[in-house]
């Protein structure tokens, strides 16, 4: 049985696990299974990597993204840019294991975007500033879009916080993009945005695809503005980690 999943905590809302073993049983695929592997610290990563020998690969998700990278033994040259990893290979040698990161949640961000996008899309507010922010960023530099992150962390370098929200600002970048888990299950909550100065030239769009609809795009969705969730990110990532774990 070759065993792939999901590192990171919490896990409850993922449905990444779902996903696999749907297309699992569409392609007949009968060897594979897609667990999740809840660590609530990454200092406990050496001990569960030596506990499955079967593991082929595995995907990453909050809080360790970036916290992940040096317990690695490679790392593509993208996701070394970037900064973050969300998807690695498991390779058995002899007694050795060798780890290899990868960043697919750049691909998946900028072919979901990519067809939203408008002539009025020329600047961007990405909300929070872990490891899917630094995937973000990368897309957005590669699509000439300036951007600013907003922090909850006052001493985040090169960020401004979400006090420092203003009108002008919103009318200034008319795509928003949350990097944040706020708003996903079981949070109801909303990134603290003044969501009043929208318009329907804005595009919003959640990385959280869990529930279907935040309230994040709810909010977005009053003022007319375009809200999209993170679910075809989600499966567009998944594919990609799959040809990874899956091809040399």
């Amino acid at each position: 049985m070759k065993r792939y999943g999901l590192v990171g905590y919490p896990l409850e809302h993922s449905l990444s696990p779902q996903y696999f073993n749907e297309k699992f049983k569409r392609f007949g695929i009968s060897d594979s299974r897609y667990d999740l592997f809840p660590l609530d610290t990454i200092e406990k990563f050496g001990a569960f990597i030596n506990n499955y020998s079967d593991l082929q690969g595995f995907n990453v998700t909050i809080p360790y993204k970036s916290a992940i990278i040096p317990y690695l033994d490679k790392i593509d040259p993208a996701a070394e840019i970037i900064g973050a990893v969300n998807t690695v290979k498991v390779e058995h040698s002899d007694s050795s294991i060798i780890l290899t990161g990868f960043n697919t949640d750049a691909t998946a961000f900028r072919n979901s975007l990519k067809p939203l996008l408008k002539s009025c899309h020329k600047r961007a507010l990405i909300l929070g500033t872990g490891g899917s922010s630094k995937a973000i960023s990368f897309v957005l530099n590669e699509l000439a879009i300036p951007h600013i992150f907003v922090s909850r962390n006052e001493q985040q370098t090169g960020s401004i916080q979400y006090q420092e929200i203003t009108s002008e600002l919103i009318s200034e970048n008319y795509l928003i993009i949350n990097c944040t888990p706020i708003g996903m299950f079981p949070d109801s909550n909303a990134p603290p945005i003044p969501y009043k100065y929208l318009s329907n030239k804005h595009l919003l769009y959640d990385l959280v695809y869990n529930p279907e609809k935040t309230e994040f795009m709810i909010n977005a969705e009053r003022m007319g503005a375009l809200a999209k969730n993170g679910m075809e990110m989600l499966h567009l990532q998944a594919d990609a980690a799959w040809e990874i774990w899956n091809h040399n």
